[in-house]
Parts: structure tokens; sequence; C-alpha cells
């Protein structure tokens, strides 16, 4: 390069610079908010001992796009040891990113483990509400206990969120989101608030909104400001019953690519979860989440790379077992080779005193000859449809120490014994399994029903409530007891909460019983 071409250049370098464009870098400029950007909330998620991962999303206008334009904003936040934010121990700035939505991931590390912390964001001019998070115990600790609750399915027109309110006053280390944050597509069955958008085209922008509406609820905010939260996925984060585990170069899956894309993209920018930023139609979110020696969590992902369901047979086609033919197809699978791959050799490896596997869909098998009120169930969107994935984790459930099942998207409460042949009834139980019914998900049930006695064309199942509510859960080395949390109603903003039953599983004794 001769002297004026080196001119030439260096001037151009410091020309793009000045509008920070070189090496990748984000122009940002100072931005005072008019209206309060943090409608959204915070949220807290996936702790480990020595951090979390903090999220906010800057929307002033929240179900019309979040009103933030294209400019990139510096988002400010603090970690502190108490409610009043004094005592700071990590700070930091982030860009929030038209790209993202304006969405914020911060994953904060050097904190000390299993401790209470408040976090805040501050942008614009603007303070966020103050959030409060727990770190993970250390990898060799061995605490004494562990409180946490699980919940799912919380359609946002079908009911308020009274269950949110009253989860965010329970004293918990953490939170597990089954499944069905948001419902897609238009409202239906019934309705008891309205969405603020009408129609739908499976568009980013169509799922970011979805996602804002159901965020815009303060219960919900409190929940997510309560405890940190470890999330996955089902289907109506995307489309009802979708399958992901497609010909990708099929030209007639076109559509469905570009939905799954959407919603991944929005689910990734609305929840505090420490994963990489999808790409395209591809979001890795299986992953595992350890409190000491006591507990390790196997959260799943059921939809991503799972087979298109089986058709629908008749009682008439089915095997003697219960199964559809096709449901015993050994090609078939829930989780994809490499994840089941994964979940099963870190069921063999852990040491940790229980085991549970956090996921979608009821895993158990269940007679579909069964009717509970107006429940039938036919295995083609659960575990029934993929028997062989099934089989080779209760197989590996034998030699792993407490398993336990949690399981969401049935807006119904079931207990199950895991056997390790369904279709022996003299055959061990290897597992427990404990489906928690929905926030808000089909609303208040028509008839109330609750079980405690085993059908005798299911003698696995111990328990059957259609509640709305939550479970919550107390760990300790030698016993596992859950409480099936139950509200009055979702018809109105505010309810009362009580538990309908309490089951609790003893180490090494596999199975549920009731308290």
């Amino acid at each position: 390069m001769d002297r004026r071409a080196f001119l030439r250049a260096t001037a151009r370098l410091a020309a793009l610079a000045a509008l920070g464009q070189v090496a990748g870098c984000v122009p940002t400029q100072p931005f005072k908010f008019d209206k309060d950007p943090f409608t959204l909330g915070v949220a807290s998620g996936d702790p480990l001992p020595d951090g979390v991962v903090l999220w906010t999303r800057l929307a002033p206008d929240p179900l019309a796009g979040g009103g933030m334009g294209s400019a990139a904003v510096q988002v400010e936040w603090t970690v502190s040891r108490d409610e009043a934010m004094k005592d700071v121990v990590r700070s930091g700035t982030s860009s929030a990113l038209r790209d993202l939505a304006h969405s914020v991931h911060v994953e904060v590390g050097g904190l000390d483990p299993d401790r209470v912390y408040w976090y805040r964001f501050r942008a614009g001019g603007a303070e966020s509400p103050v959030g409060r998070t727990r770190t993970a115990p250390a990898a060799g600790a061995s605490p004494p206990a562990l409180r946490f609750a699980f919940a799912s399915c919380q359609n946002y027109v079908q009911g308020y969120y009274t269950a949110h309110a009253n989860l965010a006053r329970e004293d918990l280390d953490a939170v597990l989101f089954l499944g069905d944050y948001i419902y897609e597509g238009t409202a239906r069955g019934d309705i008891v608030r309205e969405y603020s958008k009408r129609g739908w085209s499976y568009s980013l922008g169509d799922y970011r909104d979805r996602y804002a509406q159901h965020k815009t609820d303060t219960d919900l905010q409190a929940a997510h400001a309560a405890f940190p939260w470890i999330v996955t996925w089902d289907d109506h984060e995307v489309e009802n019953n979708y399958a992901g585990g497609i010909d990708k170069e099929d030209p007639r899956n076109k559509a469905a690519i570009a939905e799954r894309a959407a919603g991944y993209q929005a689910f990734y920018e609305h929840m505090p979860v420490r994963a990489p930023r999808p790409q395209g139609p591809d979001l890795k979110l299986y992953r595992s989440v350890s409190y000491g020696g006591l507990a390790t969590f196997f959260v799943l992902d059921t939809r991503q790379y799972r087979s298109p369901e089986i058709a629908l047979c008749r009682d008439t086609d089915q095997t003697p077992s219960g199964y559809c033919p096709a449901s015993v197809d050994p090609s078939r699978t829930m989780l994809g080779a490499d994840q089941r791959s994964w979940l099963l050799r870190g069921l063999s490896d852990s040491a940790s005193a229980w085991n549970f596997v956090a996921q979608s869909v009821r895993f158990a098998q269940q007679d579909s000859n069964l009717d509970l009120g107006k429940h039938t169930f036919d295995g083609v969107d659960n575990w029934m449809g993929y028997v062989v994935d099934r089989q080779t984790i209760l197989d590996r459930f034998v030699t792993t120490k407490n398993p336990v099942v949690l399981s969401g998207d049935s807006h119904v409460n079931f207990v199950y014994d895991l056997k390790r042949d369904f279709g022996d009834p003299t055959s061990p139980t290897v597992g427990t399994e404990l489906l928690g019914t929905s926030i808000s998900s089909e609303g208040d049930p028509f008839v109330e029903q609750t079980q405690f006695t085993p059908p005798s064309k299911n003698p696995q199942l111990r328990f059957f409530d259609n509640h709305r509510g939550y479970v919550r859960c107390t760990l300790y080395r030698g016993r596992l007891t859950a409480d099936f949390r139950a509200v009055s109603t979702v018809r109105k903003p505010t309810a009362t909460v009580s538990t309908t039953a309490t089951f609790v599983v003893d180490d090494g004794k596999p199975g549920a019983r009731r308290a």
C-alpha cells in the first residue's frame, strides 16, 4: 500500500470508529425515557453456585411492538446483598438491542453459593423494580433442604393468574416452569379476559406481543421477581401439538420452520435462560441445574427433536399393552439421539441424592379407555407415542438414585408410580411422576374432581385432581414432599389457595404415597 492509499484507509477507519462500527461494536446513544420502559418486570433464572441469569426487556409500549425504535440502549444492572440495594457486590452495563427486542440477558458471576441476592436495572433515567434471586449451593455442598415449585400452562384469556399471586408468597429457592408460557393464535374456549391485539399470522411480531401481553400481568411479574426460574417450553410457544423433528429441506415445511424460528426467537428474548441465541429454528435448550449433592434437575426439550405424531388409532387397533402399533417403532424419538444420550449419561454419572427429570408432557402409561371427567388420554401428544425412548429412560431409572419425573401439559394433577414394564402388573416401580395442573388453562373446573383410589385399569395412577394451581415441593436427603396447591378460582383477580393433597417419596423407595 502506497502512502496515499494508506492515508485514505486510515481516514476511513477513523470515520467508522466514530460511528461505533469497528470490530462489531454497536452504536449507542444517550436515551431518556418519558414512559416507564420496565413494563414487563424483571426476572432471574438458571442459578449456578457463583451466579444467575438476570433478565429484563425495555418496552415503554409493550403491546405494540415495545415502542423502542431501532436505537441500542445501554442498560445498567446492579446486584446487592440487601433489598435496599446498598451493599452492591456486582454491577455493569449491557446493550439492549433491536435485534433482541431490546431485551437484556446478563450472566452474572462471582457470587457466593447458596445465598439470596437482590438486583435492579437502570436505563434512560428510569429504574426497574427490585428482584430477588438465589444462587445454588456449591458443587460439593450438602444442603439440608431445597424448596421449589413447578407449574405450567398459563392461558392468558382463560383465567387470571391467581396461582402466581399465591406462588409469589411461598418460601422457595426456585420455580420450574414446564411449558405453555404463552398460547399462540386466536383466543378460544371460556374467555375471562381479552388479548389487546386481534389476529395472528405466526410472525415474530405476533410472538413478541403475545409474550408482552402475558408479562404485563402483575401476578406473573411478582412470581418472577421473587425467585429464580428454570424454564423449558412445550407446544404453544410455537403452535399446538407441533413436532420439531421434520425435514428442514422439504419445501412443504417452509412455513413450519419459519413459525418455529419466530417462536424460538421470542422465547429466548423473554426468558431468563442460560442458552445460546437461537440460530433460526434451532435453540439448544436442554441442560442440567444442580443443587450441591442434594438434587440435579435434568431439564428436557420434548418438542424440538421429536418425531411427528402418530395418527390417532382406535382401541381395536391397539396392542394388548394399550399402544398404537406405530408408537413402538424404534425409529421414533421424543428427544432425538443427542439429547437422549446426554440424559442417559447424566443419570448414570449423577452423584446427587435425588434426580429430577423436568419436562413438559405426561410420561407414564395410561389406559386410553380411562375417562376422567372430559379428559380422555390417547397417547398422541405424550410419551405413549414414543415408547422406545421412554423405555430407555425407565431402564436407566433402575440404577438411578431417587428418580422423579416432573411434568405438565395435561391441565390436571396426576401422581404415578413408574413401572419398568407397564404391561406387567407385577413389574417393579422404578420411579415417580408428579404431573402438575395448569395455572389458568381451561379455566375453573366445571365439575370438581379429586380421586385417590387407583383405577383398576391403571393401578399405577395414585392421584387425580382437576383444580388449577401449582405443586410445591420440599426436598430433604431422606424424603420428597409434594403439596398440590389449588386456587379457589381463576375467574377473579384474587383467590385463596389450599392444599388438595400431599404425597411423599422416601429415599430409596420408588413410588409415592399419600401423606
